[in-house]
């Protein structure tokens, strides 16, 4: 992913932008043909620098993992597309953020570490029953751990990039985020709040215009 100086996301910022986000798209090598994209839910614990999940045994990108185990998980939202006729250059554009992690991926194969790694899911996605656990070997989903495997990413690098057009003028930027809610399509309201958020961190409107 190119990031250009102005599109840079801060530790900060992706920080923040992820604590809303918990899917996204997992990438593996894979040694006999085109790469192994898997979308996934998962569980970030940016201060350990770790990230769990799990999948279902037969998944391929266990297999892809088990040989290199360099992974990529992307997650990126609140894109929209800028036509030629907003820009004053004429040129249309993308807007979205994206978050990449580079990891190394640990295949988790014991009953008790898959356990583990699924109690930390449901705790995080189900927080409404927390009477919900699964240990191994009793009913009704300890019987059921072998049907999966976890995974454990320790996270070597983060890329971050915000792309809301920093690099225009202030009152462009501005302009922009008016069209967008002047269109209102699906993902223009979550494109907007990132713009005026860049827009306000450069010094222009606050995140209320």
């Amino acid at each position: 992913m190119l990031i250009r100086s102005w599109d840079q996301g801060s530790e900060a910022e992706w920080r923040a932008w992820l604590a809303g986000r918990d899917f996204g798209t997992l990438a593996a090598n894979n040694p006999d043909g085109p790469p192994i994209l898997v979308p996934i839910h998962f569980l970030l614990d940016a201060d350990a620098g770790e990230i769990v999940l799990h999948l279902a045994a037969p998944n391929p990108l266990l297999t892809a993992v088990r040989t290199d185990p360099h992974v990529t998980l992307a997650v990126t939202d609140d894109y929209a597309f800028a036509p030629s006729t907003w820009r004053a250059s004429a040129v249309p554009t993308s807007y979205y953020a994206s978050v990449q992690f580079d990891c190394t991926a640990e295949v988790v194969e014991g009953a008790a570490g898959k356990a583990e790694i699924l109690n930390r899911q449901l705790a995080h996605f189900q927080p409404e029953t927390p009477e919900v656990r699964v240990v191994p070997g009793e009913a009704p989903y300890g019987p059921q751990l072998s049907g999966i495997r976890g995974l454990r990413l320790t996270v070597r690098q983060v890329r971050a990039k915000f792309k809301y057009d920093d690099k225009v003028p202030l009152e462009h930027q501005a302009a922009a985020a008016e069209r967008l809610a002047e269109r209102g399509a699906p993902q223009d309201a979550g494109a907007r709040e990132q713009l005026l958020r860049r827009l306000a961190q450069r010094g222009g409107c606050p995140m209320e215009a």
